[in-house]
């Protein structure tokens, strides 16, 4: 499931760099491929869910702003097949920072439930003590 739809992204990025990344048929259409673009925005969401997984129950029941923001960040990097503008870098590496730090428990998604942490079962410390060398049975001649 895409965190982010064509009108995210046409919100974002605006129709003619989206019809400029994705019309990529021997013949132009002058269109958005909507097959490309799909690709692109599932596997950013994909991307999403690997950091998430940590963190969250998925698939998220709601999708928070910020996720759908990341996402269209993620999926306009990938459609790029030249060097992309500096802003758009710019973006992709601000989402990467805030992915890290939602893996990371840093950054919490509004809404999302989350997932307790492993623990260990165990309520206290554990000690173990060795067993010991000298015994009463074993110091009969020394004392």
């Amino acid at each position: 499931m895409a965190y982010a739809t064509r009108t995210d992204m046409m919100d974002a990025y605006g129709e003619r760099l989206l019809v400029d990344l994705t019309d990529r048929g021997d013949v132009a259409t002058g269109l958005i491929d909507d097959n490309t673009l799909d690709q692109a925005l599932d596997h950013a969401s994909a991307e999403i869910d690997g950091y998430m997984a940590a963190r969250y129950v998925l698939p998220l029941s709601e999708v928070p702003r910020l996720v759908t923001d990341l996402t269209c960040a993620l999926a306009v990097w990938r459609l790029h097949t030249n060097e992309p503008s500096g802003k758009i870098k710019a973006d992709y590496e601000a989402a990467q920072k805030k992915l890290l730090q939602i893996s990371d428990g840093k950054l919490r998604l509004p809404g999302a439930t989350g997932i307790e942490p492993a623990g260990t079962g165990a309520g206290g410390a554990r000690v173990t003590d060795r067993e010991r060398p000298m015994t009463e049975d074993n110091l009969k001649s020394f004392i």
